[in-house]
């Protein structure tokens, strides 16, 4: 650890506690990260939001071992009182950060450069560094994970019964997410490396199969009985630096000839797709309480299975469950729901599409190209 990392001040918002998390969400949210990164550079302040508050002080077991304390809203630095916590302060107090994705990213990058064996930890911020980056006003998916899906999960744990029937739209619009295709930077690759274990996994089904079931089954059969997917493998090695098989790297020269719009789509394995980033640990808070309120309420999570299976495999992360420990979180173990009739599935596929098509004509969603348009 480098001696010379200035000690900065980090100020968050305390409502109150619930269960296992400490609200308002986002407060949950950045102690999780410092959980999970193991990070102790920051002096960590409480900021009850009203002054009966500070009463019912926060459990100590539900912030881990982190040391943290109680200050009022009027004690805060100039700097912070006009901003929406939370907000990361330089010791001096001239500087501020604000925001839920920017006070994260920066404590993923000052873990990091306190600690650069902490190689997983830089990780968290993905592909040339860009997890959560864009702000909100301008990213539909930063504003998703960032502000929808902590509000929505507060508002579906303190409404009544009869309004917590329903699954809030923005957890739906989260379930059709995962359910789109993945891009990555090496798409092509994987995705050829993909169709070669289909095709691998296809030849291994057919001796099972009858003349008469060979064409009618085989679908069947793949879906019913699925080898561990390429995806996870590429996603799990590289958490564990450990490489892909050369079995699945090589490719068959008619594997070479198909053309990119002939290979498959890739599948979700985590948030943004293959690999474990800022967003999986800013939407498992969340998506936890959401679903331990539908258990204790007795719901079916049937119309939630890819949500339910980035909930299962986000918990097999290395760090993940330690970091819950911490937090006293506790897992649920959920059934695997991806064989959900497609019947009972059908509520859920329409109303994202309006939700989004809401969006679009609410919330600005810019760049630099249409702004230069506009200017122009």
């Amino acid at each position: 650890m480098k001696d010379s990392v200035a000690e900065e001040h980090l100020y968050l918002d305390f409502s109150h506690q619930y269960r296992d998390s400490i609200f308002p969400l986002h407060t949950s949210v950045s102690l999780f990260l410092l959980s999970y990164c193991d990070c102790k550079l920051f002096k960590v302040f409480l900021v009850p939001t009203s002054e009966d508050v500070g009463a019912q002080f926060v459990a100590k077991n539900l912030l881990g071992d982190l040391e943290v304390h109680l200050i009022s809203r009027c004690q805060l630095p100039v700097v912070v009182q006009s901003c929406c916590l939370p907000a990361v302060v330089v010791k001096d107090g001239k500087f501020c950060r604000a925001g839920l994705s920017v006070v994260l990213r920066h404590i993923i990058q000052k873990t990091y450069e306190a600690d650069p064996s902490k190689k997983d930890v830089l990780e968290l911020l993905g592909f040339k560094k860009t997890c959560l980056k864009a702000c909100a006003e301008v990213s539909q998916w930063t504003r998703l994970c960032e502000i929808s899906i902590p509000l929505a999960v507060e508002g579906f744990l303190t409404a009544s019964p009869e309004h917590c029937q329903t699954i809030p739209p923005d957890i739906l619009k989260l379930e059709r997410k995962l359910g789109e295709p993945v891009r990555v930077h090496n798409d092509d690759k994987i995705r050829r490396q993909k169709l070669q274990q289909q095709k691998a996994d296809a030849k291994a089904a057919v001796p099972v199969l009858g003349k008469e079931a060979r064409e009618e089954g085989k679908t069947v059969e793949m879906h019913e009985h699925p080898l561990p997917s390429l995806e996870l493998n590429i996603a799990f090695s590289k958490l564990l630096v450990q490489e892909v098989s050369d079995a699945v790297s090589r490719e068959a020269p008619h594997i070479r000839r198909t053309k990119t719009s002939d290979l498959p789509l890739l599948d979700h394995v985590f948030a943004e797709g293959l690999y474990f980033t800022l967003a999986d640990i800013v939407l498992l808070p969340c998506i936890h309480q959401f679903l331990v309120s539908s258990k204790k309420q007795g719901k079916n999570l049937v119309n939630l299975p890819l949500i339910s299976g980035w909930y299962r495999r986000v918990q097999e992360v290395p760090g993940v469950k330690k970091a819950a420990g911490k937090c006293h979180m506790e897992f649920l173990q959920l059934p695997d729901l991806m064989s959900a009739p497609e019947e009972q599935l059908q509520d859920f596929s329409s109303v994202p599409d309006e939700l989004e098509e809401e969006n679009e004509d609410s919330h600005f969603i810019g760049g630099p190209r249409p702004t230069m348009t506009k200017l122009m």
